[in-house]
């Protein structure tokens, strides 16, 4: 690290800072000057100005363009892609993306170059953000995101990117992909979790501090929100890409999306009903679980998720005006966590409705193509898997004709012979001859129509989990095909 530093500065910077001009909410004119009034010498660092296409004062920004200053103009109107841009024409040995409504003190760049010396293995490292606030909600803001901030800075294992003050290696960014335009501001995680696969260690450095401008506006809060889920969402449905998928977390809206399916939720529907002209216990539990997404999908879920925005937005917006600041904190947070799970729920619907037409031929090369009924991923001694609720079905794809399909489970409950469980392969009851059991589960050989597709569905007794509300089935480790 230090034979890096060494280099001549002449003609190459040391640093790269970039600043995209979106979102600045009135203050890039004091992020400009705090970068220009850098302790570290003036050959050693380039300020890049990243112009969105509405930015509004452009013709204030020619006369800073100078040795130190650059105006790079961009198509893009987000920070992320803004910082993209900016990154893809820097000069600088490191890049230090920060944001046009942040300004740094004086010695910034002078502590990171010291810092980089101090830490050969230090590919990147976060600087300290210090709040500016001017309102109520601006303080609940600030509160809400220090909390964050500190607990991805001191606790998390990986999650250490902070756009407001995040400062790298560009050989150790341009290795882990960069930051991604089409994810919002979800790319901070996603290239956080690639720095920590490969290897690529991120500091912290709180003594360097950049302070940060909370605007103090719900409509604000809104749309960042809302635009951190939509790059979740966009990230997840593209499927695994490579180094760091497997850090980052999926959301159980989306894991479970297809508890929402209405024509999956149908066919369980069906099997619960014919399970109750003979059963009648417990499947009348299951008729009542799966009426309504037969019926509406997940337009319940929805409508509850919409009411509950509502509510918490009306909360906070009266505890901005009168009430203690911890009421105005509580309902500020129950605003963003409601915001987060209604924009989950719209967006996987949205993709449902577009997908729809093609998502067969999409999954063509997938044993497995929809599981309904089941909970989120966890974890036991060490072992991923997911319960299954007392009713639930996979529809899969293999060759027409014979097949057998081994169900293996985790050994949480038994013994198999006493759950009463009964499996259908569409709709239909598969015969007790046809079902092997063992110590690890299940084999289950059938016949698969010629459409390739088929729907393998089972409903048992719920497992009386302690100080578990949910409606367990079966603890599922993996679903095999075995021709």
């Amino acid at each position: 690290m230090l034979d890096r530093l060494s280099d001549p500065l002449t003609s190459t910077p040391l640093f790269s800072v970039i600043i995209p001009l979106e979102y600045h909410r009135g203050q890039w004119e004091s992020c400009w000057q705090g970068w220009q009034s850098q302790t570290l010498g003036k050959d050693a660092f380039e300020i890049i100005l990243v112009v969105p296409p509405d930015f509004p004062q452009r013709d204030m920004l020619n006369a800073l363009a100078g040795p130190m200053t650059r105006l790079e103009y961009s198509q893009q109107s987000h920070d992320i892609g803004l910082c993209a841009v900016g990154a893809a024409v820097a000069r600088g040995k490191f890049l230090f993306f920060t944001e046009s409504h942040c300004w740094p003190e004086a010695n910034v760049l002078e502590l990171c170059w010291q810092a980089f010396g101090a830490h050969a293995d230090w590919a990147a490292m976060s600087c300290s953000s210090v709040r500016v606030c001017h309102n109520r909600l601006s303080v609940a803001e600030a509160d809400m995101y220090d909390a964050d901030i500190a607990y991805g800075m001191n606790v998390h294992p990986w999650r250490k990117v902070l756009d407001q003050c995040f400062v790298t290696d560009r050989e150790a960014y341009q290795a882990c992909g960069g930051l991604e335009p089409e994810l919002g501001h979800y790319a901070e995680w996603v290239l956080a979790a690639r720095y920590a696969a490969r290897g690529h260690r991120i500091g912290y450095l709180p003594e360097a501090r950049v302070h940060h401008y909370y605007v103090g506006e719900i409509g604000e809060l809104k749309t960042f929100t809302l635009d951190f889920v939509a790059g979740e969402i966009a990230y997840f449905k593209r499927g695994a890409r490579g180094p760091g998928d497997e850090l980052l977390e999926v959301p159980p809206e989306w894991s479970c999306r297809d508890n929402f399916d209405p024509g999956m939720a149908r066919a369980i529907l069906r099997m619960c009903l014919r399970d109750l002209a003979t059963r009648r216990i417990p499947a009348i539990g299951g008729v009542l679980r799966w009426a309504f997404p037969a019926i509406l999908g997940d337009g319940v879920a929805r409508a509850a998720s919409a009411l509950a925005v509502v509510n918490a937005h009306v909360a906070t917006w009266l505890t901005s005006r009168l009430g203690p600041p911890e009421w105005l904190r509580r309902s500020l947070k129950h605003y963003i966590a409601a915001l987060i799970g209604y924009q989950r729920l719209s967006l996987i619907e949205t993709e449902r409705l577009n997908s729809a037409a093609g998502a067969e031929e999409s999954n063509s090369r997938t044993a497995v193509l929809n599981q309904t009924g089941f909970y989120p991923l966890e974890q036991y001694r060490g072992q991923t898997f997911r319960w299954s609720e007392a009713e639930a079905a996979v529809r899969f794809r293999a060759p027409s004709g014979g097949l057998s399909i081994r169900i293996t489970c985790l050994s949480v409950r038994g013994p198999w012979d006493r759950i009463d469980l009964r499996f259908y392969l569409d709709g239909r009851p598969i015969p007790n001859g046809a079902v092997s059991t063992g110590p690890n589960g299940f084999e289950i050989r059938l016949v698969v129509p010629p459409s390739g597709t088929a729907i393998l569905g089972w409903i048992c007794r719920a497992f009386p989990a302690r100080s578990d509300l949910r409606r367990l089935g079966l603890p599922i480790l993996n679903f095999e095909l075995v021709s």
